[in-house]
C-alpha cells in the first residue's frame, strides 16, 4: 500500500499504516544490528549496539501491544526508507578497510536509523493523542524515549572518541 493509496482515508487509517511501517522497520533493525555488532571494533560501540538490540526487541513487543490496544492485527508493511538506510549501511561498511573509520560510519548509520525512528514515533504519538488514544501514545512514548536516549549515547560516543580516532 502506497502512502497516498485509496486504502488510507482517515487519520486512523494513517495511524495504523504508520504503525505497520515502524513495526516492519524495527524488525529489520533486529536483523541488521547483529551485523553491525560483528563489524564494530570499538568495545563500547559493540556494547551499545548489543544493548540497543535488546531494547529494539522490547520495542517490537510494545508495538504489538499498541496493535492489540487499537484493535488491529499485528502486521508489517514494507518500509522503503529503512530498507534504504540499511542497504546504504551494508554497502558503506563493505567499502571501508580502516576499522576506526568503519566505527565512525557505523555510528553515523545507526544515527540515521534512530532519526527515522524518532520521526515515526513522534508522529504516531501526536496522532494517537488526536485520535483520543492516550493509552497508545503512552506506550509509544516509551519507545520514543529509548530512541532519543540511544541517539544521545551515539552522539556522545562519536564526539568523545570514535570520530577522533577515525581522524
Amino acid at each position: 500500500m502506497g502512502l497516498f493509496s485509496k486504502d488510507v482515508k482517515t487519520l486512523d487509517d494513517l495511524f495504523v499504516h504508520t504503525l505497520q511501517d515502524i513495526y516492519y522497520a524495527e524488525n529489520q533493525i533486529t536483523k541488521a544490528l547483529p551485523k553491525m555488532i560483528e563489524k564494530a571494533t570499538d568495545p563500547l560501540l559493540k556494547q551499545g549496539f548489543e544493548i540497543h538490540l535488546r531494547e529494539t526487541e522490547n520495542q517490537i513487543k510494545r508495538l504489538e501491544q499498541v496493535f492489540e490496544m487499537h484493535g488491529q492485527k499485528v502486521k508489517a508493511v514494507t518500509c522503503p526508507a529503512i530498507d534504504g538506510i540499511i542497504k546504504e549501511t551494508n554497502e558503506l561498511a563493505g567499502e571501508i578497510a580502516d576499522k576506526e573509520v568503519l566505527d565512525a560510519a557505523l555510528v553515523a548509520s545507526a544515527q540515521a536509523v534512530e532519526h527515522y525512528e524518532i520521526t515515526r514515533y513522534g508522529t504516531l504519538i501526536a496522532w494517537a493523542k488526536q485520535l483520543g488514544r492516550a493509552d497508545c501514545a503512552s506506550v509509544l512514548q516509551q519507545n520514543l524515549d529509548e530512541e532519543k536516549a540511544t541517539d544521545q549515547k551515539l552522539t556522545s560516543m562519536a564526539e568523545s572518541k570514535v570520530n577522533r580516532q577515525a581522524a
